[in-house]
């Protein structure tokens, strides 16, 4: 059987980008600096998370190219890199779900035998009953 090449190529730096996208809190994060330039104190006041928790995500943004920073006195104020391609992408990534007539969630694809997820332990906050509806959107962090 003849296989024809391959349509894309694939390399270590987008697997780097996807899992900088496939957090939730990092989404919540691009989405609320899509807004514009925001301090880290204003972006732990928004998602009510710790600043070291806040941080560790934007080091992660940062190095996948999505965001940058500058310093003003001891504040360092974080932005989208390239807003416009970001919304283009995030879009792109709804039509081919909405294309397939997908609508995963986190908690079911994490528990999914199929893709290597399993049942959730006794004790887990996402158990079989999936998370609590605390009726705040993604992006729209509420207390942790």
């Amino acid at each position: 059987m003849e296989s024809s090449p391959p349509l894309f190529d694939v390399d270590e730096s987008q697997a780097a980008l996807f899992h900088a996208l496939a957090e939730p809190t990092r989404l919540a994060l691009l989405q609320h600096l899509s807004t514009g330039e925001h301090r880290v104190r204003d972006l732990v006041d928004h998602l009510h998370l710790a600043q070291s928790t806040v941080s560790k995500h934007l080091a992660c943004l940062r190095d996948c190219g999505l965001i940058s920073s500058r310093s003003e006195g001891r504040a360092s104020w974080f932005s989208l890199t390239d807003p416009e391609r970001l919304r283009s992408l995030l879009a792109l990534a709804a039509a081919m779900l909405s294309g397939a007539g997908a609508a995963p969630t986190v908690h079911e694809h994490l528990h999914d035998p199929r893709v290597g997820g399993g049942p959730a332990d006794e004790g887990d906050p996402l158990d079989a009953s999936g998370p609590p509806d605390d009726g705040i959107p993604l992006g729209e962090a509420g207390p942790r």
